[in-house]
């Protein structure tokens, strides 16, 4: 069944009790709270996965719960915890929303080492696969956003799941996080698109999250092959730049922008070395999206 399917006041009395049980691609999550904002957020920006009772197999157990912020004795706080441990500081209570996404990114990828896990955005399209790793402003996630209006398959906003005996990269579907501008920028390039709530004066700014395409959550269960790793770049009023690069430099960039690229050894190693050797490598420097668009709809598979 899916989220969309249960009456909300289903959700929230699992949400507060046993928990809600999601499948986001290979994990199972199960999520409690009592916080309303959470609850209005997961019921938004997941309403098109499934939902599975307290009989299967959980491999996150997740909570954000409320309490005093520990800057005041007064301002309230949110605070993510695994199994119990809190791995970050809490934040202030407005942040939750956004709390629980980053909470459920870390789970991944400080916790799994079945996948070569790289912090990079993954889409698709006929079948192949595009990775798009990047550094914080480099506009990956509004890149991301809009490559998945135009007929791209979002497979992750963030975390690019490899699978080291295969090669094959695993969906993780979850909303594509956007910040400052780059919400508006969406939203009025895309008309209709549904957002959950702004988290405002967060150390990032105002992020929002954009729920994910029915499709791409329906088809979470198919990997594909790695045709292209682009390194893309938003500089504003630049020309647009779309060039080949060394695979040796990829390798190397991508290996730093990997979780657990050293904590698999040889496999991360095996796993990277085969992708590339796979795939076209290149960099992309661009600010206009219809440039950048065009360029990606112009992309040749490898083989």
């Amino acid at each position: 069944m899916r989220l969309q399917h249960l009456p909300f006041q289903e959700v929230n009395s699992r949400l507060r009790n046993s928990g809600l049980n999601l499948q986001l691609g290979q994990f199972c999550f199960a999520i409690t709270t009592k916080l309303a904002s959470v609850a209005q957020s997961l019921s938004i920006l997941y309403a098109d996965f499934e939902v599975f009772d307290s009989s299967v197999f959980v491999d996150f157990p997740v909570s954000v719960t409320s309490g005093h912020n520990w800057f005041s004795s007064i301002s309230k706080s949110a605070e993510f915890r695994f199994d119990g441990y809190a791995p970050f500081n809490p934040l202030p209570l407005q942040h939750a929303p956004a709390l629980i996404e980053w909470g459920m990114n870390w789970c991944v990828s400080s916790q799994i080492n079945t996948f070569l896990i790289i912090h990079a955005a993954v889409i698709e399209k006929n079948g192949w696969a595009a990775v798009l790793p990047a550094p914080p402003g480099s506009g990956k996630s509004t890149l991301t956003a809009t490559l998945i209006q135009e007929g791209w398959r979002l497979l992750s906003d963030e975390l690019t799941l490899v699978d080291p005996v295969t090669f094959r990269v695993h969906p993780f579907p979850r909303p594509v996080s956007l910040k400052n501008q780059s919400i508006d920028i969406v939203a009025k390039r895309y008309p209709g698109l549904v957002f959950g709530p702004l988290s405002t004066d967060t150390s990032k700014g105002t992020v929002c999250h954009l729920k994910p395409p029915e499709t791409s959550v329906s088809r979470q269960s198919e990997s594909c092959p790695i045709a292209w790793v682009i390194f893309p770049k938003y500089e504003a009023g630049s020309a647009t730049e779309f060039a080949p690069k060394a695979k040796s430099l990829t390798f190397i960039d991508v290996a730093d922008n990997a979780f657990n690229f050293s904590r698999l050894g040889y496999a991360g190693f095996y796993a990277l070395r085969n992708v590339l050797d796979r795939a076209s490598c290149y960099q992309l420097r661009y600010s206009c999206l219809d440039d950048a668009v065009q360029i990606f709809d112009q992309l040749k598979s490898a083989e």
